[in-house]
């Protein structure tokens, strides 16, 4: 495929493998060959939407305009060529806060955008087609749960919508060689409650070692404190299950996430809201 687009894959590096496998090519880009079942048809709107974002002047990635009819089919996956960002150094939570808090300034983009309407969506799917990575009982379990929370969810009182990058993780922001940062993997993009992209912060002290430090520092900058919204704690029920879905759909061909999932089971059905949750292996 590469090599019919004109792309000098040789060499290419592999970057990260879990919702998408992203590698490194040569000169300033990235290829991303996305795992998800709904990605063909929800990347020309991320792509869309990225490339709006940049033309404002909003510190993102950009998709490479150059290489035309994105995304690209290639034996059943949807692919997407983006500018590398040569980063240095890691962001910080203060330093996500106030991106955020001037994304969700931006006017919703006058594109297709999906609304998010039930978060759990995808985990509801996953636990229903990978049977071969659950248990009868996990999934009986599971299936009962989403639905709570998928009930508890639309009881809340929410902001107006804004438009949301979705999936607003630390992790997904990136530090230029100028020292400038810009936002990521803009795969979540979605029009709803600034609630969702501000709990991956507070949900990171929770499960994947923050300090409260950084939490506060991200509140700051915000301009608020997701911790003083009485919706707080249902939020983070759903955002633990919303962080289990991808490793029920990756672990019939993903190491990694065949460890994790039991991990992330075992805290979820004990009621152990501080058992601490990995997004790399280590070691």
């Amino acid at each position: 495929m590469c090599l019919r687009l004109g792309v000098d894959a040789e060499g290419a590096r592999l970057m990260r493998l879990r919702s998408n496998a992203v590698f490194k090519l040569r000169g300033d880009m990235v290829v991303r060959i996305a795992t998800a079942p709904d990605a063909l048809t929800r990347l020309p709107v991320v792509l869309a939407v990225a490339r709006w974002l940049a033309d404002r002047g909003f510190p993102t990635v950009r998709p490479v305009d150059e290489i035309p009819g994105q995304p690209i089919v290639h034996a059943g996956r949807a692919v997407t060529f983006w500018r590398y960002v040569r980063a240095r150094g890691r962001p910080t939570t203060h330093e996500l806060g106030r991106v955020l808090r001037n994304l969700h300034r931006e006017p919703v983009p006058p594109m297709a955008l999906r609304h998010l309407t039930d978060p759990l969506a995808e985990v509801r799917h996953a636990v229903e087609h990978r049977a071969e990575v659950l248990t009868p009982a996990q999934r009986s379990w599971l299936s009962d749960r989403i639905e709570h929370l998928t009930g508890s969810w639309q009881a809340l009182e929410t902001g107006p919508p804004v438009l949301l990058h979705g999936d607003a993780w630390i992790d997904n922001l990136l530090r230029c060689q100028d020292g400038h940062v810009v936002l990521c993997d803009w795969d979540g993009v979605a029009v709803g409650p600034r609630e969702w992209d501000l709990v991956h912060t507070y949900h990171g002290q929770r499960r994947f070692g923050l300090s409260a430090a950084e939490v506060d520092a991200f509140a700051h900058a915000y301009g608020s404190d997701l911790r003083r919204w009485p919706g707080y704690s249902t939020l983070m029920e759903v955002r633990d299950m919303y962080a289990v879905g991808i490793h029920i759909r990756n672990a019939s061909g993903d190491p990694f996430s065949r460890q994790e999932l039991p991990r992330r089971l075992d805290s979820l059905t004990r009621g152990d809201g501080h058992a601490r949750w990995y997004m790399a292996a280590t070691g």
